[in-house]
């Protein structure tokens, strides 16, 4: 069984009791913030407050210690941090989610079930982001052309898209340089990746050697 170090949250806590579960809350907010660097981008400020969330909720926790009162207040104060921050994205969430799991779970003396928490959760992120589980098809491209006005983009490329892919989706047209230009986004899927340089080089030919952009489809920003 998980037991709760505190026993009796309603009596007044030892310093050992509170330095403890400080240590642990530092040291399980350490590890979680280890993980979340791994495989993404990240700044210092947040990691920084990766590591000190756990110790935060748990102090905040083990000041209730069974007041009404106290706990009321403390629903507020997290009420007006979330209108207060900036939406943020989904794996940032996550992690303080997570972050705010283990400081409860300490402040309120289960240490172990703390420490299990964040080895499983941590483990199975790390598993999850090092296998391509839910990554999108490579063969999926974002293609942008410019052609001059004076062509028609409705058929233009037709006979090459059949050629080299095996889907297209004309998504954006809008002109630019004045309205001399235009500007074509498709979504595309090649039927072969290692044929990509052959296929910009035959619409080059068409555009007449503008502007050819082709690459990853553009992930947005995953907001909870």
């Amino acid at each position: 069984m998980l037991n709760n170090i505190l026993n009796d949250t309603t009596i007044a806590l030892s310093f050992r009791q509170i330095a403890l579960c400080t240590g642990v809350s530092l040291v399980l907010g350490l590890i979680i913030a280890v993980v979340y660097m791994f495989q993404n981008n990240y700044s210092k400020n947040f990691i920084v407050t990766l590591v000190i969330m756990p110790a935060i909720v748990q102090a905040l926790i083990l000041m209730v210690n069974g007041n009404l009162g106290t706990s009321v207040a403390v629903v507020g104060a997290f009420s007006l941090i979330r209108f207060r921050s900036a939406p943020g994205g989904s794996r940032e969430i996550s992690s303080i989610f997570l972050s705010m799991a283990v400081g409860i779970a300490v402040g309120t003396g289960y240490l172990t079930y703390a420490a299990i928490l964040t080895v499983a959760i941590c483990c199975a992120l790390i598993i999850l982001y090092s296998v391509p589980f839910g990554e999108r098809k490579s063969t999926m491209k974002s293609l942008k052309v410019t052609i001059p006005e004076s062509l028609d983009y409705t058929e233009i490329f037709d006979d090459i898209f059949k050629k080299y892919t095996n889907k297209v989706q004309l998504d954006t047209v809008k002109t630019t340089n004045l309205g001399s230009l235009y500007e074509l986004q498709y979504t595309i899927k090649l039927k072969d990746i290692a044929t990509e340089k052959a296929f910009i080089d035959q619409i080059r030919v068409r555009n007449g050697n503008l502007n050819i952009t082709c690459g990853r489809i553009p992930v947005s920003k995953e907001e909870l």
